[in-house]
């Protein structure tokens, strides 16, 4: 079968060297993934940088477009607004082990967490990949944290990998996607964990393709007619640029209108939530280091970032669908990937480069 052409490109803002979100420097991303036969799961990993983030924070805002899910640390970003962990991504039932492996994590590294210290605020996403994953086996254990946070790196595996790997996007394969653009001086990357949309909404780099697509699936008898969305999206941006938490809020909710661009209209048993952090500067844990001194990005400036924002995060998107691979997993469900569904399709155009 013919390959699918290259992947539309989002938007006039150029790209980092990788697309990826690793083009901030300092990100960094690991996986680890369950693929034998009912267990097709795992988990993600963001480290905002390589240091320990309990230590040295990150400034860090989410907002919940639609709050149909199951994450851990939510209220206290909100309230604080750092991040003292690095991001994990998993499925729905594996959040508190993921979430007690990175309590463990911060322990070991820092004996007197909850005694002489401060307890630490785990942060952990999940979707839905019950579809494809036997998530009642709770298969995803300290271990596989501990294997993705070790691998972690700047080349970023795509598709169907680590916590993307039993997930659904527009009843296609969907999965992990990422994508970076430069935004003036500053770089901005997006990681999803697309698992959202119905076929019949999928909008590919402008173009309405989802009647299409759900045709072609209701000819391959791979969706029901009519099937309720039950996915989740988790939206993740990483800037270099120096913003702090009342202003990362603000780009966090630009994702948002990169997913809306792909069609989803954050169905009502979607779990659609966006972080954003800066690796601009950090915040001490230890009251008696000093505070950054940190000239913040002027608000007339930002505009640029929310542009980033919304292109990489629906690049991202495109890039899940466009990297993932058929799998079929529990009781014999399948999900195609877009390559297996379409591979006839015309290239799509390069949009024009900034002026």
């Amino acid at each position: 079968m013919t390959p699918l052409p290259p992947p539309p490109r989002i938007g006039s803002l150029a790209p980092g060297p990788r697309d990826a979100i690793t083009d901030v420097a300092g990100v960094a991303v690991g996986h680890c993934t369950l693929e034998e036969g009912d267990l097709q799961t795992g988990v993600t990993v963001v480290r905002p940088h390589a240091g320990d983030p309990f230590r040295d924070r990150v400034p860090a805002a989410a907002v919940v477009l639609n709050g149909f899910g199951k994450s851990i640390g939510l209220v206290q970003v909100a309230e604080l607004g750092v991040l003292e962990t690095p991001i994990a991504l998993t499925n729905t039932f594996s959040v508190p082990a993921v979430a007690q492996a990175q309590i463990r994590q911060c322990v070991a590294a820092n004996p007197g967490t909850g005694r002489g210290l401060q307890t630490v605020n785990p942060l952990v996403f999940e979707c839905n990949d019950g579809y494809l994953n036997d998530m009642q086996r709770m298969a995803v254990t300290e271990q596989h944290y501990l294997e993705a946070f070790a691998g972690a790196g700047a080349d970023v595996a795509q598709g169907a990998v680590g916590a993307g790997r039993g997930m659904t996007c527009f009843g296609l394969k969907g999965g992990i996607g990422t994508a970076s653009r430069r935004a003036g001086d500053h770089m901005l990357g997006a990681l999803v964990l697309a698992n959202f949309g119905k076929p019949g909404q999928f909008v590919l780099g402008g173009r309405a393709v989802g009647h299409e697509i759900a045709a072609r699936l209701a000819a391959r008898q791979r969706r029901e007619a009519g099937e309720a969305e039950k996915g989740s999206i988790i939206l993740l941006l990483a800037t270099d640029a120096p913003l702090d938490a009342r202003q990362l809020r603000r780009l966090a909710l630009r994702a948002g209108a990169g997913l809306a661009r792909t069609g989803s209209v954050f169905g009502h048993s979607s779990g659609d939530i966006a972080l954003a952090f800066s690796t601009a500067y950090t915040v001490p844990l230890d009251a008696d280091r000093p505070m950054p001194a940190v000239a913040m990005l002027h608000e007339a400036r930002i505009d640029p970032l929310f542009q980033a924002a919304a292109d990489t995060t629906e690049q991202a998107i495109v890039h899940a669908l466009w990297h993932a691979r058929t799998v079929t997993g529990r009781n014999g469900h399948g999900r195609i990937s877009l390559t297996d569904l379409a591979s006839d399709w015309p290239a799509f155009p390069e949009p024009e480069a900034s002026p």
